[in-house]
């Protein structure tokens, strides 16, 4: 059940948007960064499981930071985390109104964008339950979307469409191969993000030791594996120019290969990137409740609705911000935001790991081989270099507004806690 929760918070809508964006940067061989970014991400995975499993707690990254370099520190990976959920929703509710929708309807982003995270919110308002069970039908019915473009690529290539020799272009007019590859592995990387909030329930199982890093890395496995395969089957049956322009690349696949209504398949698309959007607006709405319950943001944030007991404040500044964001910015950008926020977050973990060594703790848990914590930390800084100025300069705004609300917290608290007040 472990496998299966994480597999559906990693599997899913980015792949159905950034496939195209990912041709653009690196070309043909789209395949390349998609490998590049899983074993990127199963380093910091390690990282994760370590301190999961010895920390077998609510927390997550937030957690572990706080008890490596203190609460200074642990806020700030708490708030990168938070940002970085609004920032995804911006990227799929821009993902949402792109050619997948076009395919039924053309409107403004600005009314898309208003329609759907107001229907979100309200379903997230409703309640949690109601919330998981449209997630379990939407997991279901995106997989099967991936399975149908892998299935529908290789009978495109079977009947001798296509051009395999894609596979093997790497690099574009603008960039060379090498520059090419890390610059698709920024964008192929949010396509793995996800795992890193299964820390939370690894108190929730019977054996984490045993359990988590076998359920972890099998899930991040199996996501790489169809993502590489839909990557193959993408780059082999579409050009890279027809599929680095398209807001909804895998449905010239679809359109390529038949036999399938392109409608069919753009309503499956547009339910896996709601899904992601849904899963992650109630990840960051809970995220933003908890630190104001715990005077880390303004006390605003916790209120809640009175019979659904749902943080409605919370899912209204969240849903606010991701709503703005959706007009700054292109999906290209926006994933690109997220990734460098949640590089700031997997650095401090990674580096948490190495400080933690020295807690002798009793307690059996899973050890990486210490190199791995090592390259996990230098593959963000590698990563971080690859992100453009104008990505750098929206995650620092970003990142400042952070510090400055954690040390606003700080002094809130010393004065609070003082003999004084």
């Amino acid at each position: 059940m472990l496998y299966f929760f994480i597999l559906g918070d990693v599997l899913g809508a980015g792949v159905y948007v950034l496939v195209g964006q990912v041709a653009a940067a690196s070309g043909g061989a789209v395949w390349v960064p998609l490998v590049l970014a899983l074993v990127l991400s199963l380093l910091t995975a390690a990282s994760y499981a370590e301190l999961a499993t010895k920390y077998p707690r609510a927390g997550g990254a937030s957690y572990y930071t706080t008890l490596a370099f203190g609460p200074a520190v642990g806020f700030l990976a708490g708030f990168c985390m938070l940002a970085a959920g609004i920032v995804s929703v911006a990227a799929l509710t821009r993902g949402f109104a792109g050619d997948y929708l076009t395919s039924f309807v053309s409107l403004p982003v600005v009314l898309v964008a208003v329609v759907f995270l107001c229907g979100l919110a309200l379903l997230n308002a409703r309640g949690i339950s109601e919330s998981t069970r449209a997630n379990a039908a939407a997991t279901i019915i995106e997989v099967g979307g991936l399975v149908l473009v892998a299935g529908l690529g290789f009978w495109l290539l079977l009947r001798g469409d296509g051009d395999p020799s894609r596979l093997v272009h790497l690099g574009t007019k603008e960039k060379g191969a090498a520059a090419g590859v890390l610059s698709g592995t920024v964008l192929a990387y949010y396509s793995f993000v996800g795992f890193e909030t299964s820390v939370n329930v690894a108190e929730e199982t019977q054996d984490p030791r045993r359990s988590y890093p076998r359920a972890l890395f099998g899930a991040l496995v199996t996501a790489g594996v169809v993502y590489v395969l839909v990557g193959v089957v993408a780059s082999a049956a579409i050009p890279t120019a027809a599929l680095a322009t398209s807001s909804g690349p895998l449905l010239e696949v679809v359109k390529e290969a038949g036999g399938v209504p392109q409608k069919l398949f753009s309503a499956i698309a547009l339910v896996a990137v709601a899904n992601g959007a849904l899963l992650t607006g109630i990840m960051s709405s809970r995220l933003a409740f908890g630190m104001a319950r715990d005077g880390l943001l303004p006390n605003f944030l916790t209120r809640v609705l009175p019979r659904r007991r749902t943080p409605w404040a919370s899912i209204a500044a969240t849903t606010l911000l991701s709503f703005l964001l959706a007009l700054t910015g292109d999906v290209a950008t926006l994933a690109s935001t997220l990734v460098l926020l949640l590089l700031v977050v997997f650095f401090l973990v990674n580096t948490a790991v190495l400080v933690q060594r020295r807690d002798r703790t009793a307690t059996p848990h899973f050890r990486a081989f210490t190199a791995v914590p090592v390259l996990g930390a230098g593959s963000c800084v590698l990563l971080a270099t690859q992100i453009e100025g104008v990505v750098w300069l929206r995650g620092l705004t970003v990142i400042a507004v952070g510090v400055a609300l954690g040390a606003v917290a700080a002094a809130h608290r010393r004065r609070h806690s003082s003999p004084d007040a």
